[in-house]
């Protein structure tokens, strides 16, 4: 199965946003905690349900102030602290997939970062077992060369920890400088149960990602022919400036592939 949304309700609110969603006949939606979880768990409760009534399947992206290989302990604690709150918040309003960014090399050797990475989620999968929280940890791939994420740590991450991933496409055209090729992408995802993904056009430099763009059409349909004709199970999130729109899109083309 297929599932299309927005991330975030484009400045809508969620009564009005889930309406706009339900209209276009989009069934996902990625909740933005950009700047802090700044939502109580009872508004969660009444988000979901209303996701819920709809048949809209939402995540959560959790703030964009995470580094779990920071060189002091303090900013390792707030981050954790972050993306439990956000698993909190996840857990009452039925949502799945929290999305994190997970950290930045700062110099140091990749394997080392990756050990460091990996306890700390390890540590978070233990708090929300213990919690009994239903949501899968999704570190992302980013959109430069000087943070942790490209697909084959996150894969490696995935299968010795047993957490989730979020494969943004975007992220990984900016990461290779623009030289990744969404078949290859789409060839190492093939196995994996349910993708969480993230799409949208992204301006970038040398040094990796800039900005996030409309979705230029033309990669809109190679996409969605791909993830049609290799079956991948998965739920796209678009992260344009134009989330909804371009969701509305990507719709519109992942059923002129399937017909």
């Amino acid at each position: 199965m297929i599932r299309i949304g927005p991330g975030g309700t484009a400045g809508l609110g969620y009564d009005a946003g889930l309406d706009e969603i339900k209209r276009l006949n989009l069934d996902a939606l990625e909740v933005e905690f950009t700047y802090g979880v700044r939502m109580s768990n009872d508004e969660a409760d009444a988000v979901g349900k209303m996701a819920k009534e709809m048949g809209i399947k939402l995540s959560i992206h959790a703030p964009y102030y995470i580094n779990l290989a920071s060189k002091e302990k303090q900013k390792i604690h707030a981050s954790k602290t972050r993306i439990l709150q956000s698993c909190e918040r996840a857990h009452h309003m039925g949502a799945v997939c929290v999305v994190f960014h997970p950290g930045f090399y700062q110099g140091r050797d990749k394997e080392e970062i990756y050990g460091i990475i990996k306890k700390e989620i390890e540590d978070l999968l233990k708090t929300v077992k213990q919690k009994k929280w239903r949501v899968i940890l999704a570190p992302e791939t980013t959109g430069k060369a000087s943070q942790f994420g490209d697909l084959d740590e996150l894969l490696r991450m995935s299968k010795e920890t047993g957490c989730g991933i979020c494969v943004d496409f975007s992220h990984l055209k900016a990461r290779s400088n623009g030289k990744m090729k969404y078949d290859e992408i789409v060839k190492k995802i093939k196995g994996i149960n349910h993708v969480h993904a993230h799409f949208s056009g992204i301006e970038f430099s040398e040094k990796g990602e800039r900005k996030h763009l409309l979705t230029p059409d033309k990669e809109i349909k190679e996409l969605a022919g791909l993830l049609v004709k290799n079956r991948i199970d998965i739920t796209l999130i678009n992260e344009s400036p134009d989330p909804i729109g371009d969701s509305a899109k990507m719709k519109r083309a992942i059923n002129q592939s399937s017909a």
